[in-house]
């Protein structure tokens, strides 16, 4: 069950790991900006909370994007660290994202398959068809689960974990997600988020292997309190 302390929503914690709720506007680590990470936030969290002396150490298993919100993962030990790191790389980690779309996609659900080159000078992801020199293939799965009035819920089953992948592969099928204007959404939302939400987690403890199953509630705003 979800706690809220310190800014931070926290979903699950124990011996190896801690999984929390990220806002938007959050970076998941240090970045040129100078703000303070979410990282580090949850490095101060569990000092404090365990009297801990010296540094904490706190692997980032996985990053959202700033304007994303949803579930993180930090390890809590080395050892957590490397047995997850190994679980993505086996493809043992399932996660599930919501994306809210103006534009209806023409199947109702649909697998996506690209080859993104990323351009470190935009920070932009761009998709291609066929294989070409330096792309990766991203896959994706779609549904649409819901209609509003205006928009659309999509829930979103990645394959591979690219870079900007979804924001780029619904955009390439004229789907941006609403808020999303680096991928061709027609205006920003108000507090520069996105409509785009890491919504579910769930593998096998790598140490005690639990089955464990997260669900991170949607940030409050009308439109994703409609997709409720």
């Amino acid at each position: 069950m979800a706690s809220t302390k310190n800014n931070l929503q926290i979903l699950f914690e124990d011996n190896h790991f801690m999984i929390v709720n990220k806002r938007s506007g959050d970076i998941v680590q240090g970045d040129k900006t100078g703000d303070e990470p979410l990282s580090d936030v949850v490095k101060s969290f569990i000092k404090e909370k365990y009297n801990k002396p010296g540094a904490v150490f706190l692997g980032t298993v996985h990053r959202l994007d700033r304007p994303t919100t949803g579930i993180v993962v930090f390890a809590k030990t080395s050892k957590a660290l490397e047995r997850f790191n190994k679980m993505l790389r086996d493809k043992k980690v399932n996660k599930t994202y919501w994306a809210v779309v103006k534009n209806k996609p023409e199947k109702e659900a649909d697998t996506i398959t690209s080859y993104l080159i990323k351009n470190p000078k935009n920070n932009k992801s761009t998709p291609y068809n066929t294989e070409i020199e330096g792309s990766k293939k991203a896959v994706l799965h779609y549904k649409v689960l819901k209609s509003l009035d205006n928009y659309h819920l999509l829930e979103v089953d990645l394959e591979t974990g690219r870079h900007h992948q979804i924001r780029c592969q619904l955009s390439s099928i004229g789907s941006p997600i609403k808020g999303d204007l680096k991928y061709g959404f027609d205006r920003s939302n108000k507090d520069a988020s996105i409509h785009l939400h890491a919504r579910k987690i769930a593998f096998f403890h790598p140490v005690s292997n639990e089955n464990i199953s997260i669900i991170a509630p949607a940030p409050k705003d009308p439109i994703w309190d409609a997709c409720n």
